[in-house]
C-alpha cells in the first residue's frame, strides 16, 4: 500500500510539472534550427548526388549536391520525418529526426539499391527492410525509437525484450534469449568491434551469477544512434555465438554545431556532448557520461534488502574524415561497478531469506579504431583494431542470524557472519584485428570477404576458505550419499588457478547475386579456428529471397553456427578437461508482406538442432563437458506499423518449444528459456509537438522450474534447525506467467535555448511481481520466488 501511494504522488507531481513546463513553453518564441548532412550508398559508401530530400511536416524539400551533402534550414524545434529517394534507390523515411533552436542536427543517410526486378514507382511504395541479402528476421531502431520505448528505460536491449522470438527475464532484467536458447549464445558488434559482456550486474562468476543476465546494458539512453537485429540466419562474416546477432552504432559526433544534452532521474545522471571537437576540423566528437546509484530507488519500491548497485559509463568516440576516401573513428568505453550487499541488508529481508553477504567490483574496458578506406567507386575496406577487458574483484560471504522457531530474527544487532567465505578474481583480455573487404558488381552481386584475429588471455583465481553449505540441491548433486540431505562444497575441489593465453583465427566469404528477376541467392563459408579448444571448424550458410511482388516476398535460410563456450567457464576446467565448440543447425522459412507502406507483416518459422551443448554434470560444481544436445522450433509473427501520422506500434506473438538433455540419465527437459507462448503491443502516440505518449504490454508462459522435496532438520540436531530442499524434477514445473504493463510519457518544449524534456517511465505499473525463480529458506523450511514487482524512474533531460 504505501509503494502505491507513493506511486500515485510522484504520477501527479510529475503531471503538474509537465503542465507548468506547458505553460510556460507556450509564452515562449520558438527560433529554428536545421537538418544537415551526407547521402551515401549503402553497399559502397560513395556519396550520392542528386538524391532528393523531403520533410513531411513542411512543404521544405533539397537535393543533395556533387559530393552528397545537403541542408534543410528554417525548422522549428522538434521532431520530423525525412523522406529521401534517388532514382536506382529504394526510397528511405527518417522518422523521429530531432531538431534544436539555433543548431543543425548532422546525420549520414544509407540509401540501399533497388530490387532490380520491381519499377522504380512500386520501390518507391514500399521502402522499409526491403533488402533482399537481410533474412526476414531483420528489424532496426532509430535513436528515438530506442528513447522513447515504454519500459526500456532507454535501453536497447529492453527495447528489443519485444521482439517476437525475444525472451527477456522481467523488469529487472535487460539481457534477452533468443528463439529457445540462453542470454550468452548472442553477437554484439559495437561499431564493428565483438564484445562478449555489455551488461551491468549481469551474470558471470561472483556478483548477480544467474542465466538471467545483466540488468542494464552499459550504453545509456541516447547513446545508440542505430541497431540492427537478426534473430537467426545471419551471415557467415559473424560466428563464435549462435542464437542472434546485434549490430550497435555509436552516436558519431555533429560535425556543425555542438549540442549538451543530459539527464537527471531517479537512478542518477547522464550529459552528452555532441559536436565538433575543436581540435580538428575534420574531426567530430561524442561524449557521454553516466552514473546510477540504486540507494533512492531501493527505497522507493521498498527493496532495501537486495543491496546497493553503482555503476557508471564513460564513452568517449572520434571520428575524422582523413580525405574523401579514408574514414576514421576511435572509441572508447569505460564501464565500472560495484555491488554491495551487507548485514544491514540482510536484517531488511524480514523473512530472512537471503543471508548472502557480497562486495562485488567489475571493470570493463574497450579500445578501438575503425579505418574505412574506399577503394573504387563499388567497394570498400574496413580495417579495425580493439582492445577489450573486463575484471572481477569478488568477495561474498554468510550471515548467521539467530532466530526462534518460527524462523524470526531474535537480535539484529548480534548476527554473526563471515564476509570472505569465497572469494573469486578474474580477468579476460582479448587484441584482435579485423579486414573486411566489401565489392559490388554492376548492382547485381557482391562479395564480403574478412578475416578476424585476436589473442585471448585468461586469468582466474577461486578460493573457498571453508566449506560451504548448499540446502537447495538436484537430486543427483548427492547420489554417492542418499542420506545426506545437502550439498557441501569441498575447497579442494573449488579451488583453482588459471593463467591462459590463445589465438582465435576466422575467415569468411559471402557472395550474393540475383538469379533470374525475382531470386536473391546469399552463400556463405566461414572457418574458425579456437585456440582453448583447439578446434578447426567451417560453417556453411545459406539463404535466399524470392521477392514475389512489389510488396511480398518469400525468404529461407539455412546454415551451421558454431558457438566458443563462455570464457570464464573454459578457465574454471581443470588442466586436463578442454571444453569443445557447440553446434547448431538452423532452418528457417518467412514470409513478408508490406499492406501499405508503414504496416508490415511478417510470419517466420524456425528450427534448431543443438549439438555438443555445454552441461555440467553437478549444479554446484565447476566442472563441464560437451554432453548436451537438444532441439528448439517455433513461429514467430509480427504485424508492424512504422510511424506515420503520429502514431506507431507493434503487436507479435511467439509460439515456441526448447528441449534439451544432458545424457545424465534424468531426460530430455525444458530449457530454462522454454516458454511457449509470448505476446507483445506496443503502441506510441505523438499528440501535437509536445507530448509522447507510450504504453507496452508484455506476456509469456512461466518459465521453467523443478519439483521438490522439501526435508527437516538436516542435520539431526535439537538446537541448530535447517530445512533443505531436493529438487527432484528437471523444470517439470512452471513458474507463474509473466504479465508486465510499463507506460511511458514525454512532455518536451523548447525555453529560449533550452530544448527540456519531462519524463516518466514505469515498468510493471500493475506492480506484479513477476517471479524470475524458485528459491528456498533453509531457515523456514519454505519455498519462495524470486522476482520485481514496479520498476519506476522520472526525471528531466535537457539540451542546448
Amino acid at each position: 500500500m504505501e509503494l502505491l501511494k507513493f506511486t500515485k504522488r510522484y504520477l501527479s507531481l510529475n503531471v503538474a510539472v509537465m503542465l507548468i513546463f506547458s505553460v510556460a513553453a507556450r509564452s515562449q518564441s520558438v527560433p529554428t534550427g536545421q537538418i544537415r548532412g551526407v547521402i551515401i550508398d549503402k553497399a559502397s559508401k560513395q556519396p550520392l548526388a542528386g538524391a532528393s530530400l523531403a520533410i513531411k511536416e513542411s512543404p521544405l524539400s533539397v537535393t543533395s549536391d556533387s559530393s552528397g551533402k545537403f541542408a534543410i534550414s528554417g525548422l522549428k524545434q522538434g521532431y520530423y520525418s525525412m523522406v529521401v529517394s534517388s532514382v536506382g534507390y529504394q526510397e528511405k523515411v527518417l522518422n523521429d529526426i530531432r531538431v534544436y533552436a539555433n543548431k543543425a542536427n548532422y546525420i549520414e543517410i544509407e540509401l540501399t539499391a533497388a530490387v532490380a526486378n520491381l519499377d522504380s514507382v512500386t520501390i518507391k511504395a514500399y521502402k522499409y527492410e526491403n533488402s533482399p541479402l537481410t533474412p526476414v528476421s531483420t528489424y532496426g531502431f532509430s535513436r528515438e525509437e530506442i528513447s522513447r520505448n515504454p519500459g526500456a528505460q532507454g535501453d536497447i536491449f529492453r527495447a528489443i525484450g519485444m521482439l517476437p522470438g525475444v525472451s527477456s527475464s522481467g523488469g529487472e532484467y535487460s539481457a534477452i534469449a533468443v528463439r529457445g536458447q540462453g542470454t550468452r549464445d548472442n553477437i554484439y558488434m559495437v561499431d564493428d568491434i565483438p564484445l562478449t559482456e555489455v551488461g551491468h550486474l549481469e551474470g558471470g562468476p561472483g556478483g548477480f551469477n544467474d542465466p538471467n543476465g545483466g540488468r542494464f546494458s552499459i550504453f545509456a539512453p541516447r547513446v545508440i544512434d542505430n541497431a540492427e537485429f537478426q534473430g537467426g540466419g545471419f551471415a557467415a562474416q559473424y560466428g563464435r555465438r549462435s542464437a542472434s546477432f546485434l549490430g550497435l552504432g555509436i552516436k558519431e559526433g555533429n560535425k556543425i554545431d555542438p549540442i549538451i544534452d543530459g539527464q537527471l532521474d531517479l537512478l542518477g545522471f547522464t550529459l552528452n556532448y555532441d559536436g565538433p571537437s575543436y581540435f580538428d576540423k575534420k574531426t567530430s566528437l561524442f561524449v557521454s557520461a553516466r552514473y546510477q546509484d540504486f540507494t533512492a530507488l531501493v527505497n522507493v519500491i521498498n527493496k532495501k534488502d537486495i543491496g546497493i548497485p553503482r555503476y557508471g559509463d564513460l564513452v568517449i568516440k572520434s571520428v575524422t574524415q582523413i580525405d574523401r576516401r579514408n574514414k576514421l573513428s576511435f572509441i572508447s568505453i569505460l564501464s565500472p561497478e560495484q555491488y554491495t550487499r551487507g548485514v544491514n541488508n540482510v536484517v531488511q529481508d524480514k523473512d530472512l531469506n537471503d543471508l548472502g553477504v557480497v562486495d562485488s567490483k567489475k571493470n570493463k574496458w574497450v579500445l578501438g579504431i575503425n579505418l574505412r578506406t574506399l577503394t573504387g567507386k563499388t567497394s570498400y575496406l574496413k580495417n579495425i583494431l580493439f582492445f577489450t577487458r573486463s575484471t572481477i574483484d569478488n568477495a561474498s560471504g554468510m550471515a548467521y542470524p539467530q532466530t526462534d522457531s518460527a524462523g524470526h530474527l531474535i537480535d539484529a544487532g548480534q548476527i554473526f557472519h563471515n564476509d570472505t567465505i569465497m572469494k573469486i578474481n578474474y580477468a579476460e583480455t582479448k587484441v584482435g584485428y579485423r579486414s573486411i573487404y566489401s565489392v559490388n558488381f554492376a548492382g547485381r552481386s557482391k562479395l564480403v570477404t574478412g578475416v578476424d584475429v585476436d589473442r585471448v588471455t585468461l586469468s582466474n583465481y577461486r578460493h573457498l576458505s571453508q566449506p560451504d553449505t548448499s540446502y537447495m540441491y538436484n537430486s543427483s548433486d548427492i547420489s554417492n550419499n542418499p542420506l545426506q540431505y545437502y550439498y557441501v562444497s569441498d575447497t579442494a575441489h573449488f579451488n583453482a588457478r588459471f593463467n591462459g593465453s590463445a589465438f582465435d583465427v576466422s575467415a569468411y566469404a559471402e557472395y550474393s547475386f540475383l538469379l533470374w528477376r525475382h531470386l536473391t541467392i546469399n552463400t556463405g563459408l566461414r572457418w574458425d579456428y579456437t585456440g582453448f579448444c583447439q578446434q578447426h571448424l567451417f560453417s556453411p550458410r545459406f539463404s535466399a529471397s524470392y521477392q514475389l511482388n512489389a510488396a511480398s516476398s518469400l525468404n529461407a535460410s539455412a546454415g551451421i553456427y558454431y558457438q566458443d563456450p563462455v570464457y570464464s567457464e573454459i578457465a574454471d576446467q581443470p588442466v586436463d578437461k578442454k571444453l569443445r565448440e557447440e553446434k547448431v543447425i538452423q532452418y528457417i522459412v518467412g514470409y513478408k508482406n508490406y499492406f501499405t507502406p508503414d504496416l508490415k507483416l511478417t510470419v517466420e518459422g524456425w528450427y534448431k538442432d543443438l549439438s555438443s551443448l555445454v552441461v555440467r554434470p553437478l549444479s554446484e560444481s565447476s566442472e563441464q563437458n560437451n554432453l548436451g544436445t537438444g532441439w528448439a522450433a517455433g513461429v514467430d509473427v509480427s504485424l508492424t506499423k512504422r510511424l506515420a501520422k503520429n502514431l506507431h506500434g507493434q503487436i507479435s506473438y511467439s509460439y515456441m518449444q526448447s528441449r534439451r538433455d544432458d545424457h545424465d540419465g534424468r531426460g530430455e527437459y525444458n530449457f530454462e528459456f522454454n516458454q511457449p507462448n509470448q505476446v507483445n503491443v506496443l503502441v506510441s502516440y505523438q499528440k501535437g509537438k509536445h507530448w509522447i505518449l507510450s504504453s507496452k504490454f508484455r506476456y509469456a508462459t512461466g518459465k521453467p522450474t523443478g519439483s521438490y522435496i522439501v526435508h527437516a532438520n538436516v542435520f539431526d540436531s535439537g538446537t541448530f534447525k535447517r530445512y533443505s530442499e531436493e529438487v527432484s524434477g528437471k523444470n517439470d514445473l512452471r513458474l507463474s506467467d509473466f504479465i508486465s504493463l510499463d507506460v511511458r510519457a514525454d512532455y518536451s518544449m523548447q525555453i529560449r535555448k533550452f530544448g527540456l524534456t519531462v519524463f516518466m517511465d514505469i515498468v510493471n505499473i500493475l506492480n506484479r511481481a513477476n517471479e524470475n525463480a524458485q528459491e528456498f529458506n533453509p531457515i523456514t523450511g519454505r519455498v519462495y520466488y524470486d522476482g520485481l514487482g514496479i520498476f519506476p524512474t522520472f526525471g528531466i533531460k535537457a539540451a542546448f
